[in-house]
């Protein structure tokens, strides 16, 4: 009987769903992958064996929707991929479960800490990290230039600005919503992709320098496996105790070599396909625990300094008419 993940809001999530795809073929587990997306013209839709159109996030209908499709097709397992659907997932959790759907999500109270980088940074304090002092009035601001603004709650580097002085920090809080600002910080940018067993046990732990970014998004990276950073991370799971993936993203300051995080996504990153493909195959993770089986942690499953680098590539969605 093949295993059944459901993946909502699938986008342009195409190296993920092969991610799982390839490992269900390694591993030789029969899999259906549904991708469900509030377009019926997203492109990692074409890499699922089904394609569901649900309604927006937002909708009331949403959760119920999600609920049927899982029970109608006998789902096992149920992904989020992008940062809104997080939190309503991990509230109702449990109702997917009690009709068995597992939801790779964490708990809501840590899904709120991570969508508010003000909560955010205190977390990281409280879990003996480094972090930039966060502040959501321009006038409590009093911590030098360049400093960098973004959305309390944004995502994908969306309205984030290098603010280089005063004016400039008068002039952008007119212009970001909700912001917050703190202290720029100079030095090389890494990722951690980490995914824990269902319980909230560590199972691979992969940092990667972010060499080229667009977007938000990692374009090329290179797999780093820094004990600092590892062990540093292995702090943060005890408190945080994800179900699944999640990545946190830091700043590597230049010159002192502090590590000051940043950031918490508490789902597969956009980039998290290239640690799988360095060995760090968290997909074949899922899969296995759906199989039943019980995860030890991994220590460097990651090739150290691998190197991968992405690119576009179109898919046909409707062939049209020849004229």
């Amino acid at each position: 009987m093949a295993e059944k993940i459901l993946f909502t809001s699938i986008g342009r999530r195409v190296e993920l769903v092969q991610a799982f795809r390839t490992a269900a073929q390694r591993i030789r587990i029969d899999l259906e992958i549904y991708g469900a997306d509030v377009s019926e013209t997203a492109p990692a839709g074409q890499f699922c064996d089904h394609r569901i159109k649900v309604c927006r996030i937002d909708d009331e209908a949403y959760i119920p929707q999600l609920l049927e499709i899982c029970k109608r097709h006998q789902i096992d397992a149920l992904i989020p991929t992008i940062d809104t659907d997080l939190l309503i997932l991990a509230e109702n959790k449990a109702r997917f479960e009690r009709q068995g759907t597992k939801v790779f999500v964490s708990a809501p109270e840590m899904v709120r800490v991570c969508r508010d980088k003000r909560k955010t940074e205190d977390f990281f304090t409280e879990c003996g990290l480094e972090a930039p002092h966060t502040v959501d009035d321009i006038e409590k601001y009093n911590q030098g230039f360049p400093a960098f603004m973004k959305p309390l709650n944004g995502s994908s580097s969306i309205d984030a600005y290098k603010i280089n002085n005063q004016e400039e920090l008068v002039n952008y809080s007119h212009r970001v919503k909700d912001y917050i600002v703190q202290p720029y910080i100079e030095g090389r940018e890494y990722t951690v992709d980490i995914f824990c067993d269902y319980e909230g046990n560590p199972v691979y732990i992969t940092p990667r320098e972010r060499l080229a970014v667009r977007s938000g998004e990692v374009l090329k990276t290179q797999i780093c496996q820094d004990e600092e950073m590892i062990a540093q991370m292995r702090q943060l799971i005890k408190k945080f105790r994800p179900c699944g993936a999640i990545t946190v993203q830091l700043i590597r300051q230049n010159g002192t070599g502090t590590c000051f995080y940043i950031e918490i996504n508490p789902r597969f990153g956009g980039g998290a396909p290239l640690s799988i493909k360095a060995g760090a195959d968290s997909a074949e993770g899922i899969l296995r625990i759906l199989n039943g089986e019980h995860l030890q942690y991994q220590e460097y499953a990651a090739n150290d300094k691998a190197v991968y680098s992405r690119f576009d590539q179109s898919v046909c969605i409707l062939e049209g008419i020849k004229r």
